[in-house]
């Protein structure tokens, strides 16, 4: 039997909130993804201007990001024509991302979710998720 550890509903909020203070901060709303270590949905939020594309484009980086145990952004730098990984972005229904802005949320070495933002530059989606993690971690203790 297995035992899964997974965010739930009170730790994808604060991941959240310390992503949506650094997307306040820089002036960028974001739409703000948090899937759990599978890459289901466990709570997202769009912040008031957040880009209607980037609903769809949060959760698919929040997916990757969980589902494949990596940041979105590792997958970008091998997604290159020529490279054995180049394509990666059209698998599982295209739900692959390769653009930054998707982080796996670690706890005590394993996976237990995803953060995905989008609304900025692929820079600024990282930031911001970088944000949302380490205010969850300092939450933590």
């Amino acid at each position: 039997m297995l035992t899964i550890k997974r965010l739930d509903l009170a730790d994808a909020r604060i991941l959240i909130e310390g992503a949506a203070a650094k997307a306040r901060e820089i002036g960028v709303p974001m739409c703000i993804a948090i899937v759990d270590e599978s890459g289901n949905l466990v709570a997202f939020e769009r912040m008031d201007g957040g880009k209607i594309t980037s609903v769809t484009i949060a959760q698919d980086k929040a997916f990757t990001a969980a589902a494949a145990k990596k940041a979105t952004h590792d997958y970008n730098k091998v997604n290159t024509p020529g490279s054995l990984a180049f394509g990666i972005h059209t698998e599982v229904g295209g739900r692959i991302s390769s653009v930054g802005g998707g982080l796996p949320v670690i706890v005590d070495g394993d996976v237990v979710g995803g953060i995905g933002l989008s609304s900025g530059t692929p820079q600024q989606d990282m930031d911001c998720a970088q944000a949302g993690i380490d205010h969850f971690e300092a939450t933590r203790g």
